[in-house]
């Protein structure tokens, strides 16, 4: 018997929560005897190692393909994009995020390969101008499958769509599956995630500066890489904190850097179901976050039984919280252990396994 080949498309393999989800994926398909291609637009800098027995195809235009013009140059991608279906010849194509999508189902149109698409956010902010908005209101249409994060996402498409869409978690990344840590805490609060301007990590540092004096042994950590980096640094040297708030940028060993920390934040404005938050209750860290649309750390939390949720940019509600699991150790080791209980609702092998019979549904039709 023929193998299934499994087609996933995304811009690139940067470090961010979607690419990881989209990663692990591929690797758990071809785990299971699958063959997959990742195509992606481009190559990162900072991107997430897929196994030698993955293929890679990039889809953009370069050299003599690229034409005089927007008009020419979206024509060229396009078509380098449908001839990459008709050369591959996948069994589905599963898309990740934004134009992506919608530029997968129109470029495999009758090429007979069924498209699934999965949007990773709040789709008010993925699909950000009238046009897009329209276009994945329709165009959607025309998939075999739809992915959203959270329930909240329906009421965003039309019954025509909603009606084909599936809620599918994040598998929990295996590294961050282990026993909570027992131990005294380090005296870190941190967070992990993209350094933009969704994540608002500036909300945190504020909320620091509030109590720092307070904690005087307590330093904030922010893991990650992003154009704001350089901008926050600045921002916790201005408020006297240049020695207490740290940014060393994107590492490859996460788990093991904010295993015995006292507090893990999400500051977001915006989150489907993220990553980090679910892996830091995973490890059994104390966690605080935002109850930020389309809802995912919502569903996450259970406020004030295995972390604790506070409104979108209120870093004072932030400061208030932080205090109160700092001044409250066996309420805080409590919380964690709570959060750790999310490693049986994500394990990769239960999640891993609604998507595989999901996406195998679609391709026998």
């Amino acid at each position: 018997m023929d193998k299934k080949h499994l087609a996933l498309f995304i811009s690139s393999l940067n470090k961010g929560g979607s690419e990881r989800v989209l990663v692990n994926l591929a690797e758990y398909f071809y785990a299971q005897g699958y063959l997959v291609t990742i195509v992606t637009q481009y190559r990162a800098e900072n991107e997430y190692t897929i196994s030698d027995g993955i293929s890679r195809v990039l889809s953009d235009i370069d050299g003599e393909e690229i034409g005089k013009g927007r008009a020419a140059n979206f024509y060229g991608r396009f078509m380098k994009l449908r001839s990459i279906w008709k050369q591959e010849k996948p069994d589905l194509i599963l898309s990740f995020i934004g134009k992506n999508n919608i530029m997968a189902i129109l470029t495999s149109r009758f090429l007979r390969i069924p498209v699934v698409v999965s949007v990773r956010g709040e789709p008010e902010l993925e699909y950000y101008s009238p046009g897009l908005r329209l276009a994945a209101r329709y165009v959607f249409r025309l998939a075999e499958g739809i992915v959203l994060q959270t329930k909240s996402c329906l009421t965003f498409f039309p019954k025509a769509v909603s009606k084909k869409a599936v809620i599918l978690k994040n598998s929990l990344n295996p590294a961050f599956i282990k026993e909570g840590y027992e131990g005294e805490r380090e005296k870190q609060i941190v967070a992990v995630g993209r350094v933009d301007a969704n994540k608002n990590h500036e909300m945190i540092i504020r909320a620091f500066a509030e109590i720092a004096d307070r904690y005087p042994d307590y330093k904030l950590i922010i893991y990650g890489e992003g154009q704001l980096r350089q901008k926050l640094t600045e921002y916790a040297a201005d408020l006297g904190l240049s020695q207490r708030v740290k940014l060393p940028g994107a590492i490859s060993n996460v788990e093991d850097a904010i295993y015995k920390a006292s507090v893990f934040v999400l500051s977001s404005y915006s989150e489907g179901m993220p990553n980090t938050l679910l892996e830091a209750m995973a490890l059994g860290i104390p966690v605080i976050s935002t109850d930020c649309p389309p809802g995912g750390p919502g569903e996450l939390i259970d406020h004030g039984e295995n972390g604790l949720l506070i409104p979108t940019g209120d870093w004072k509600q932030l400061a208030e919280n932080l205090q109160k699991l700092l001044d409250n150790m066996d309420y805080a080791k409590k919380m964690g252990k709570n959060a750790s209980k999310v490693k049986e609702e994500f394990n990769p092998e239960v999640i891993n396994r609604a998507w595989k019979n999901y996406l195998e549904k679609i391709m026998r039709g």
